[in-house]
């Protein structure tokens, strides 16, 4: 009898030590093209969407996401409606202020920003650029977040391909794909952002099978993609194409993605493009 309590208080403490080492966390990510302030937008100007897209952000709870054609002012509108979160990026067309951003905002009481920096999706990425045969400079935003309750770093890489140039598409895959080696090492990563391309194409194919990263969509357990990511602000368009997208390394195990089709008034989005968001879990060793 002796013999079996000692084998069971062995068993116990084995799983409270496994318990210790190891703890499985969960963080939600997503992506989101808010359409620039066009003025020609009357129906669906910026006014009109802020404050619905604010209240969206916060009621789907998002962690971190990335953010794509933000205007300086479009990115201050949304910092005063989100005062939870922190932002990085830079405009495009200066470095500075000008152009859009590729925005990363996240939860400070969550996450702290560890590093940041940003290049040019160009042949000269340190400069504000246009490269290879894209319309407009195009840039990346990253930074590298620490959970301040589990001690867990990770990086976060923002990007909004040019939606003209086919070459510079296929070679922003690699230039990101170099760039997250070098900065990010063998480090947990997410890429998010509006790539300008589906899961039809074959960017999307050396992507995902590139080794260094997966689609959300592809490794989530439940999944809710109920149209393609683009709308045009146009509630009968017809597509299952997904041009926005969540990568994720290995180190992340997907819950839940979902392509959030919420509207507003009269059957209006928020945005031309819906929020993509994933749930995914992390393992914390201790």
């Amino acid at each position: 009898m002796l013999g079996k309590t000692l084998l069971i208080l062995s068993l116990l403490t084995l799983c409270c030590s496994i318990s210790a080492v190891a703890q499985s966390n969960t963080m939600r990510v997503a992506t989101y093209n808010i359409r620039y302030d066009n003025v020609n937008d009357t129906l669906n100007a910026w006014a009109k969407r802020l404050p619905v897209m604010a209240d969206q952000i916060k009621f789907h709870d998002f962690d971190i996401f990335g953010t794509q054609e933000v205007l300086a002012h479009q990115l201050k509108g949304l910092a005063e409606a989100l005062p939870a979160y922190g932002y990085i990026g830079v405009g495009r067309d200066d470095g500075k202020e000008k152009g859009e951003y590729a925005a990363v905002f996240y939860d400070k009481n969550k996450y702290a920003l560890q590093k940041q920096g940003h290049f040019w999706l160009s042949e000269t990425p340190e400069k504000p650029s246009k490269g290879w045969d894209a319309a407009i400079p195009r840039v990346c935003t990253w930074g590298q977040f620490r959970d301040k309750e589990t001690g867990y770093s990770f990086y976060f890489f923002n990007v909004h391909f040019d939606h003209i140039g086919e070459q510079a598409r296929k070679e922003s895959v690699t230039l990101v794909l170099q760039r997250i080696k070098q900065i990010a090492g063998n480090a947990p990563v997410v890429l998010a952002g509006d790539f300008n391309f589906s899961q039809k194409d074959e960017k999307y194919t050396t992507l995902s099978t590139s080794g260094t990263l997966k689609d959300a969509y592809q490794l989530a357990a439940v999944r809710y993609a109920p149209r393609g990511t683009f709308n045009g602000f146009e509630a009968d368009r017809k597509t299952d194409e997904r041009i926005d997208h969540i990568w994720l390394s290995p180190d992340f195990k997907v819950i839940r993605y979902g392509i959030l089709t919420d509207t507003y008034g009269d059957g209006k989005f928020p945005s031309d493009h819906f929020p993509v968001v994933a749930d995914v879990t992390y393992t914390v060793k201790r």
